[in-house]
């Protein structure tokens, strides 16, 4: 084994859930659930084809409680009960990572943590490189010179810097950080009203737990009182904040070499699931293609905006999308807008981001007008997804988009009417094998949601560029196979793409309503009323 090899962890049990909200409701022709499976069987074929790894491991939790709830019987007791649709996919998980030649890890007692812990400990005294593959923040503590993290769903990777610049603490102080903050998904308690900011304060300030509780007495105010009161169960929620790196799993990081798939039986669950995209790259010899490279860029200047109206007025089709402040597009302000003429390459042009540092942006105004000829231009072929709804942002500011060629949402629909879900998101990720970064992501979730207009022009323009980006890929994607049953690209071409300004039209518009004839049924109605 080559002191230069690369161990890659993959935390199974981190995507199960993020699989499964993705495609809740997708199903074979048996009713069989299969969105958690398409989703962490997309994100495994993903690595494959990408990295190549020669040592790797997907690591599940076991069945049971572990060591965590004999020291803290409350330990994740607020968590609900595993769905019915996702547990019945585990076993096929657990399946499908066999089949697909990847060594599979579960061990009883303790969590997928403390394995992938005690494997980056293993592999980092055999002087490998090691690469975790999850969405937990848990596992920053793990970062170190050799190991790194990586989240498939929204395609960032965290080093030490990373950490740092997330947390604002070192990875050898998430463990504190983690017990200061509490967990509420694990229901790990922490410092009442102690949040990110407060604990890394205090990390920076005194630089372990161990100070922090010495200096208690220090801390002013009510969470100074709050932070006393936590003294007694601080050691408890750095127990179960810490990652063990000790276990005894019977195998090193250098037996974790990747095998063969197992193709005659993968073929077979994949005909059982309905996974097509596979049969068909499997029955025509064909080889998933790694991801296309991505080269995303900010319109910052007016050079920039020049060379991007430049090149989507030469380009043969172009995806473009608008970001909003709202889901209403009678409601909602532009906040930019992104154009892809390539797959993998996009730009964002920010115009309405105002949060107090943002960056200075070309005038949403000048913009509008100079992008209006290529808008309103009938010969310049566009395509999105639900494209509609950027017409009616955009007619609030005088454009009327012209030249609709193609929307990949109603592409979905006529290929496939059955479907469960046709949102951008969830067709990246059944059809191109990609976890696209979700709202979410960037803007939060629930009450402490932003605008967009409040989300950081560097992580607005990721999203943004992606989303075009997808839409074009998309297409290229659905175009083809549509072609392939010409009634069905019939169908698209003269019934759902014309429908579409006809409909954005009538949203634009309303419903003329004749307010007299409304008053004398409503008079009337009322002395019907009455005699009742």
């Amino acid at each position: 084994m080559s002191k230069q090899s690369t161990l890659y962890l993959v935390d199974g049990s981190s995507y199960l859930y993020r699989a499964f909200h993705a495609l809740p409701n997708l199903t074979n022709s048996r009713g069989e659930p299969t969105g958690a499976l398409l989703g962490v069987a997309n994100m495994l074929k993903r690595l494959i084809n990408e990295d190549d790894p020669e040592y790797i491991a997907v690591i599940f939790d076991a069945k049971g409680k572990t060591f965590r709830h004999e020291i803290y019987p409350e330990y994740k007791a607020t968590r609900p009960p595993m769905p019915g649709e996702l547990r019945q996919q585990v076993e096929a998980i657990l399946e499908f990572t066999r089949l697909l030649g990847l060594p599979l890890i579960q061990v009883e007692g303790v969590e997928a943590d403390d394995v992938i812990g005690t494997l980056t400990s293993a592999a980092e005294e055999a002087g490998m490189r090691c690469i975790v593959s999850t969405g937990d923040k848990d596992m920053a503590q793990l970062v170190s010179d050799r190991t790194t993290l990586t989240n498939t769903m929204t395609n960032s990777d965290t080093d030490r810097e990373g950490v740092k610049a997330k947390f604002d603490v070192t990875p050898e102080q998430i463990v504190d950080f983690l017990a200061l903050t509490g967990d509420k998904s694990d229901n790990i308690p922490g410092v009442e009203k102690c949040g990110p900011k407060t604990a890394a304060k205090w990390l920076g300030k005194w630089g372990s737990l161990d100070e922090v509780i010495a200096h208690a007495d220090d801390v002013g105010g009510k969470i100074g009182e709050n932070l006393r009161a936590a003294l007694d169960i601080l050691p408890l929620s750095r127990d179960l904040a810490t990652i063990r790196r000790d276990l005894d799993l019977g195998q090193e990081p250098g037996d974790l070499k990747r095998q063969p798939p197992d193709e005659q039986k993968l073929i077979e669950a994949l005909k059982r699931y309905e996974f097509n995209s596979w049969l068909q790259e499997l029955d025509t010899g064909d080889q998933a293609t790694p991801e296309t490279p991505i080269d995303y860029r900010t319109v910052h200047d007016t050079a920039d905006f020049d060379a991007l109206v430049d090149e989507i007025t030469a380009a043969e089709l172009v995806a473009f999308d608008t970001e909003t402040t709202a889901l209403d597009p009678m409601r909602a302000e532009l906040v930019g807008l992104s154009f892809c003429t390539e797959a993998g390459r996009a730009a964002y042009l920010p115009v309405g981001h105002d949060y107090p540092d943002a960056a200075p942006q070309l005038d949403r105004d000048r913009v509008l007008e100079r992008l209006k000829p290529w808008l309103e231009d009938e010969k310049r072929p566009k395509v999105g997804q639900h494209i509609k709804y950027d017409m009616n942002v955009l007619s609030r500011y005088g454009i009327a988009v012209r030249g609709v060629a193609y929307d990949t949402m109603l592409e979905s629909y006529v290929f496939n009417s059955t479907g469960s879900r046709h949102d951008m998101d969830s067709l990246a990720l059944k059809y191109l094998g990609r976890q696209t970064t979700h709202y979410e992501d960037i803007a939060g979730k629930g009450a402490k949601q932003i605008p967009f207009s409040q989300v950081r022009i560097e992580e607005a323009s990721h999203y943004a560029a992606e989303d075009a980006d997808i839409t074009l890929q998309l297409h290229e994607h659905l175009w083809p196979r549509l072609q392939e049953t010409p009634s069905l690209a019939t169908v698209l071409e003269d019934i759902e793409i014309p429908l579409v300004p006809v409909l954005a039209r009538m949203e634009q518009r309303g419903v003329l309503i004749d307010g007299e004839r409304l008053q004398r049924q409503s008079r009337e109605m009322a002395k019907q009323i009455a005699k009742l």
